[in-house]
C-alpha cells in the first residue's frame, strides 16, 4: 500500500509543477497583519505570524496571479500498547491548494480550493493513533485512530476591500470552508508542518476547518481583527469523496466569533468562541460550545540569498513587494495595496504554537456535566537550510468512548463522559532532499511517548508509544 500511495502522491505533487513557471527558493511572507490577510496563504481566514514563510509555485495568466501549495506524507506508523489497541499501518496524509487572485473594483478577489487524496490513501477510514477519537468509520466511533480528510477540503472565495491605509474589510464565502474558530488548523500551520499525524486535541481545537456553507465577515485595523462566521455545524460524514449532507442538512445553524491580534510581524494571537449545532453524527441533537485561545511565534535567524525568479513580470504585478522600500511606497498609495511580499527562504527559523481548546456539551440546550480541555505546545526549528527538528507536547481530555472496543458500534443508551487527560510527548526529525527545481522530499521519523490516565491503564499500560517513519513531499 505504501508503494501505491507514494507513487500516487509523487505524481500528484510533481505533475502540476511541470506546467508552471515558478521560483525555487523565494517564499511568500508579509510585514504586517493586513498584508498577511491579503495573501491568504492558509485555510479559511486563519492567520499565522506575518513573517511565516509560505512555499509555493507561482505564475501569471492575464490579470490573474496563480499559486499552488502542496504537502504530502507517505508514512508507516507503529502504535504500541499492551493490548489489541496497538496497530500499525501504511498511509498517506496530503493536500494540494490551487489559488488565484486578481484586482476587482477597489479590492482584490481570491478564489481557492483545497483537495486531498486521503479517502484513497488512508485505509479502513482511519489511520492508527493511540488515544485519538472523533467522527466515525463504518458507522462506529473511531477509537485510537484519526479519520481522513475529505477530498474537497475547501472551496471558497475571498474579497478584501481596503477602506483606509490601515483598515481592511474582508468577506469569505465557501460551500466547504473554514469558519473563524481557532488558529490555523494543524495540517496548515508552520509549527506542525513536519508532523505527519493529527494533534490529539484536534476535536477541541480546530476540527471545524472543514465545514459546510461558511460565510465570514472581518474588519482589521492596524494589528487587530474581529470576525464573525455563520456555518453548518454538522461535521462531514465518513463518505469523503462527495459533498454529503449531514443528518440535519446543510443549513447555516452555527455561529463563531474570533479576535486576532498581531502586534509584531513575528507574533499572532487569537481568542475565539463558537456555538456549534449537532457536530457529531453519533450524538444528533447535542450541541457544543467551543472556546480556543492561542499564541503563535515565528522568527527567521538566517536567510538564503535571493533567488532569481523566472516567469514573473514584477513590474506588471501591483502589490509585489521585494523589500522595505517597496512596502513603504505601496503603503503610501492606497490604490496599490501590498498583497505580495517575496522574501528569501530562511536557513534557520523557529515556529511555535501555544494552544488551548475546550468543548462543552450543551445537551438539550442546557448546561451539561461534561467538558473537555486540551493543551498543546508545538515548536519547529529549521537549521542549516535542510534540517528540521520538532516537538509536540499535549495534554488532552478524553472521553469514555476509549473504553469501547475499536470498530464496535456505540452501545444503546451510551452517554459520553470525560474520563481523564492523556499526555503525549513527541520528538521528530527530517531532512530535505531536492527532487528537481520545485519538489522537496524529506525522509524522517518521530517518536511519541504517552502518559495514560488511571482509568485507562489496564487497557493501554502506563506509557504506550507511537513511532512514525515517513517521507514528506512539498512543492516550493
Amino acid at each position: 500500500m505504501l508503494n501505491k500511495a507514494s507513487h500516487v502522491i509523487v505524481f500528484w505533487v510533481i505533475a502540476p509543477g511541470l506546467a508552471l513557471s515558478a521560483h525555487a527558493q523565494n517564499v511568500m511572507a508579509a510585514s504586517a497583519l493586513i498584508e498577511a490577510e491579503q495573501q491568504h496563504g492558509s485555510s479559511g481566514t486563519s492567520i499565522e505570524p506575518a513573517s511565516t514563510p509560505v512555499p509555493m509555485l507561482m505564475t501569471e495568466h492575464g490579470a490573474w496571479r496563480l499559486m499552488l501549495h502542496a504537502n504530502a506524507f507517505a508514512a508507516n506508523t507503529q502504535q504500541q500498547a499492551v493490548s489489541e489497541r496497538g496497530r500499525d499501518a501504511f498511509f498517506s496524509t496530503n493536500w494540494i491548494m490551487p489559488m488565484a487572485q486578481r484586482r476587482l473594483g477597489s479590492g482584490r478577489l481570491t478564489v481557492r480550493t483545497m483537495l486531498s487524496l486521503e479517502p484513497a490513501t488512508v485505509g479502513d477510514r482511519n489511520y492508527p493513533e493511540l488515544f485519538q477519537q472523533g467522527e466515525t468509520a463504518y458507522g462506529a466511533p473511531i477509537v485510537d485512530g484519526q479519520h481522513p480528510h475529505d477530498f474537497l477540503m475547501e472551496l471558497g472565495a475571498l474579497y478584501d476591500l481596503p477602506l483606509t491605509h490601515n483598515t481592511l474589510l474582508s468577506f469569505y464565502a465557501a460551500p466547504v470552508g473554514d469558519p473563524a474558530i481557532g488558529p490555523t488548523a494543524y495540517p496548515h500551520r508552520q509549527s506542525a508542518s513536519e508532523d505527519p499525524i493529527a494533534a490529539l486535541g484536534h476535536h477541541q481545537q480546530d476540527s471545524t476547518h472543514i465545514a459546510f456553507n461558511v460565510v465570514t465577515g472581518g474588519l482589521t485595523y492596524r494589528w487587530a481583527r474581529v470576525e464573525l462566521s455563520g456555518f453548518h455545524g454538522g461535521e462531514p460524514d465518513e463518505h469523503r469523496w462527495a459533498f454529503q449532507p449531514s443528518p440535519n442538512g446543510h443549513a447555516i445553524d452555527s455561529v463563531s466569533a474570533r479576535l486576532t491580534v498581531s502586534p509584531t510581524r513575528d507574533v499572532s494571537g487569537q481568542y475565539s468562541v463558537a456555538h456549534i449545532t449537532s457536530p457529531e453524527a453519533l450524538y444528533p441533537g447535542e450541541n457544543q460550545q467551543r472556546q480556543t485561545a492561542s499564541v503563535m511565534f515565528h522568527h527567521s535567524f538566517r536567510v538564503r540569498p535571493m533567488a532569481p525568479m523566472s516567469g514573473m513580470k514584477i513590474g506588471d504585478m501591483a502589490g509585489m513587494d521585494m523589500g522595505a522600500a517597496a512596502t513603504s511606497a505601496a503603503r503610501a498609495n492606497k490604490s496599490h495595496p501590498v498583497t505580495m511580499n517575496m522574501v528569501t527562504e530562511p536557513r534557520t527559523d523557529l515556529s511555535t504554537t501555544l494552544l488551548w481548546g475546550r468543548t462543552r456539551s450543551l445537551a438539550n440546550n442546557g448546561p451539561a456535566s461534561g467538558k473537555e480541555n486540551s493543551y498543546l505546545a508545538e515548536a519547529l526549528l529549521r537549521f542549516a537550510s535542510k534540517n528540521y527538528v520538532w516537538t509536540r507536547l499535549e495534554n488532552a481530555g478524553r472521553s469514555n468512548e476509549l473504553l469501547l472496543t475499536p470498530g464496535s458500534a456505540l452501545p444503546a443508551g451510551f452517554s459520553e463522559e470525560p474520563i481523564g487527560h492523556v499526555a503525549a510527548y513527541t520528538l521528530g526529525y527530517d531532512h530535505d532532499l531536492a527532487l528537481g527545481a520545485h519538489l522537496l522530499a524529506a525522509p524522517g521519523a518521530q517518536f511519541t511517548v504517552y502518559r495514560t490516565p488511571q482509568a485507562l491503564r489496564s487497557i493501554y499500560s502506563d506509557a504506550p508509544t507511537g513511532e512514525v517513519v515517513f517521507v514528506r513531499f512539498r512543492l516550493r
